[in-house]
């Protein structure tokens, strides 16, 4: 009797879960055949793309250097005898720097010059004198032979003369020696030397540079080589003046490619009216190579990667629609699309979390955040 009652609880216990199993699948009573109610299409934000003009640059970082400079030295031996400038003060060109004792250089140019007037002396009393000779020859009242003496002996006075102008170029160009003047316009640096100092040829006395024009030197790869020239808009900044742009423009390329880091030098001129850019300054400088009108621009929260592959949402009738798309150039919160979308799109900004392709979307305005 025991085996019995068990059996029949368990054979209880099987039909009420039956029971409830059915009720499950048919439905509580009054809801029998009522299908479920279909999710709510996802509320986006959609704008239309906008165009600008983009200006497509590579970065790059360079070196400034002064448009001419050089180290002023020494020629020659001897003591400082005048300094003419201050350090740091603008000269130029041809003024005298650093003068040195010369006094057997000026002696030396003084007896050149001596000779010189003697030898036009005598060269003019012989002239005088075949002048008359001349004269006296056409009456008869002179020879040949006194003519043809005084003609010699007016060359010979004559390349005396040329002789004496030889050594006092030469004494003129020793005296010089001992002047040093600035080849160019330019700024001087610190001064190396002092007052009645004895310097030897090659003693390094000052620098000078020409700051008016700064120029910088930058490497780009030589993948570009094909879009470069002369011209060429250049943006420099530096982190000693946060917030100013110095614009410059490429004056020179280099003819070769460097074969270690495959890059070719380029150098970019900037004024430096103010005097703000310093040679040997680090900067970081942007090259303009190609100009772009009526570039599609879209802000860069709405791109959605795959893997190396970058992807928009569109709203086509009502339903997202993904487009595969190109890039272009880079900016701040914004991205230039090359192709895959046209300006007349409407272009899904905001709540992309939500959105699958070809499902429908409730689209609203997009408001950007303040």
């Amino acid at each position: 009797m025991r085996v019995v009652g068990q059996l029949a609880v368990v054979a209880v216990l099987a039909g009420a879960g039956f029971g409830g199993w059915y009720y499950f699948k048919s439905g509580a009573p009054g809801t029998a055949g009522a299908a479920r109610a279909p999710a709510p299409a996802p509320i986006v934000e959609v704008a239309s793309p906008q165009t600008d003009t983009v200006i497509e640059r590579i970065e790059a970082v360079g070196t400034a250097r002064a448009n001419e400079s050089i180290v002023i030295a020494a020629k020659q031996t001897g003591n400082i005898a005048k300094i003419n400038f201050q350090e740091g003060q603008s000269v130029k060109a041809g003024m005298v720097l650093i003068e040195l004792e010369s006094r057997e250089r000026a002696a030396d140019t003084e007896g050149a010059r001596a000779e010189i007037s003697q030898a036009r002396a005598a060269a003019d009393d012989i002239r005088q004198q075949l002048d008359r000779a001349r004269a006296l020859r056409s009456s008869g009242n002179a020879p040949e032979a006194r003519v043809d003496q005084l003609e010699t002996m007016l060359r010979a006075a004559e390349g005396r003369i040329r002789q004496s102008e030889s050594r006092l170029r030469a004494a003129d160009a020793r005296f010089d020696e001992y002047r040093i003047s600035a080849p160019f316009d330019g700024k001087v640096g610190l001064r190396q030397v002092s007052l009645g100092a004895l310097v030897q040829p090659g003693t390094q006395i000052t620098t000078l540079d020409d700051v008016r024009t700064i120029k910088i030197d930058f490497s780009v790869p030589e993948q570009y080589l094909g879009q470069l020239k002369t011209g060429l808009s250049v943006i420099a900044v530096t982190p000693a003046y946060p917030g100013r742009e110095f614009s410059g423009e490429v004056v020179a390329i280099d003819t070769r490619i460097d074969p270690t880091t495959r890059a070719v030098r380029l150098n970019a001129a900037f004024d430096n009216a103010d005097g703000n850019l310093k040679p040997g300054m680090f900067l970081t400088v942007a090259l303009a190579i190609a100009t772009r009108q009526n570039a599609i621009i879209v802000p860069e929260d709405a791109l959605v990667a795959e893997g190396a592959r970058q992807f928009l949402f569109v709203v086509v009738d009502g339903k997202a629609i993904r487009r595969e798309v190109k890039l272009g150039m880079r900016m701040r919160g914004r991205v230039e699309i090359v192709s895959g979308i046209a300006v007349s799109d409407t272009l899904i900004v905001r709540g992309l979390q939500r959105v699958r392709n070809n499902l429908p979307v409730t689209a609203r305005p997009f408001k950007p955040e303040a």
